[in-house]
Formats: structure tokens, C-alpha cells, sequence
């Protein structure tokens, strides 16, 4: 995986931005120091979906393991549609894959052999994005928005189903309860244009060190 960083410049602004617009935000980034969010730029459009499938449900250590094990199924590091179509169900079942996710990826590399547009994202707003991509099966609004975040280096994308970003907001803000998207959504006005960057600081902020709960 090739991890490109962020326009310095920037992330810069960004964070100047949500300094003076969220004093609580104002603290994490002081805890958490300089924002180190990067995008994945090696391998295709195709691949980034295909992993961040593989990551859905699952722990981030668990979802590791079985993508090095399809990764050796597959004979490559970024499989292709193709590759993902010829395979069979007891290769990727032996990968570890769900045969849910296996008939996710399918679905996914059928589309994208048959027209899906995954080359011309990049250049389409986020709703549209967002759009192409969950009329795929397996592919919801969350892995949509990583897709926006993680491949496509999107500046302004609040995930506000991502537990994390749940569990950090209720943390740092001190509330009794799992915040849902509505209040996500009000507090997040404040921090648009970069709410991508708020969200980043929100994830780190669950490390050791990165923030201390309110009062």
C-alpha cells in the first residue's frame, strides 16, 4: 500500500479552522499535534473498494489477516475484477471471506467490468460518488465515505454512522450517550470545509493520550 500525504498547505488551513470554530476540537489537536491523515494511491480504484469491503464488521486486525491470505488466493497485491470473478468460492471462502462479502465483491467486479465508472469518480462531486457506489451490493454509505476519505483524499466528508467518530465525539463533548447522526451532523456544521480533517482528529483523539473525556 502507497500512502500519499495530504497538501500540507492544506491540512494547515484546516487545522487553523477548526481551532477557532470548536474549542474542544482546539484541545485534541493540541494532544493529538500535527494531522498525519494519508491516502492510499497504489493500486486501482477497484482494490480500494475491494479492501475497504473486507473491512466492514470486522476488526481492523481480522480484516488484515484475510486480506494478506486473498491477497496469496489472488497471486497479486491489488486484484483486478477479473481475478476476483475467476476465483472460486472455495478459494475466497479459504481466505477467510464471509460468502456474504464474496457475493459482495462479485457483484462489485461484475459492475466494474460492465460499466461502473470507477476510473471518473475522482473527477464527480461526493454525493454523486457516493451514489455510484451504493447502488453496489455490499457497499453502503460508510464505505462509500472511506472510499471519499481514504482513495480520493476528500476534504469534507463526516462519516456520522463510523463508531469511532461516535465514541470520540461522545468523549470529547461529555455525553451520556452514543451521539446519533443528527447531532453529528449540527456540531459538524462548524467545522465545514475540512470536516474530513475533524473527523481524523476525532479517530486519533481514542488513542492513548489523544484526549481526556469532559467533565
Amino acid at each position: 500500500m502507497r500512502l500519499v500525504p495530504l497538501n500540507a498547505v492544506e491540512v494547515d488551513r484546516a487545522v487553523r479552522h477548526l481551532r477557532r470554530r470548536d474549542p474542544v476540537l482546539a484541545a485534541i489537536i493540541s494532544r493529538v499535534g500535527r494531522c498525519a491523515w494519508e491516502t492510499e494511491r497504489a493500486g486501482s480504484a477497484f482494490s480500494s473498494l475491494v479492501e475497504a469491503m473486507l473491512y466492514q464488521q470486522i476488526t481492523g486486525k481480522a480484516a488484515a489477516s484475510i486480506h494478506r491470505r486473498l491477497r496469496g488466493v489472488l497471486g497479486r497485491r491489488h486484484p483486478r475484477p477479473q481475478e476476483i470473478l475467476a476465483a472460486s468460492t472455495r478459494a475466497l471462502r479459504g481466505a477467510g471471506l464471509s460468502r456474504q462479502k464474496i457475493a459482495y465483491m462479485r457483484d462489485l467486479a461484475a459492475r466494474a467490468g460492465d460499466g461502473l465508472p470507477l476510473r471518473g469518480l475522482s473527477r464527480r462531486p461526493d454525493e454523486e460518488v457516493i451514489e455510484a457506489l451504493c447502488a453496489v451490493k455490499g457497499i453502503g454509505r460508510w464505505t462509500a465515505e472511506m472510499f471519499l476519505i481514504f482513495r480520493l483524499g476528500r476534504l469534507d466528508v463526516l462519516p456520522v454512522d463510523d463508531y469511532g467518530v461516535r465514541k470520540a465525539a461522545q468523549r470529547a463533548y461529555g455525553l451520556r450517550e452514543l451521539p446519533d447522526a443528527r447531532w453529528l451532523r449540527e456540531k459538524g456544521e462548524a467545522w465545514r470545509p475540512y470536516r474530513t480533517v475533524a473527523s481524523w482528529y476525532l479517530w486519533r483523539s481514542l488513542e492513548p493520550g489523544g484526549v481526556e473525556p469532559a467533565e
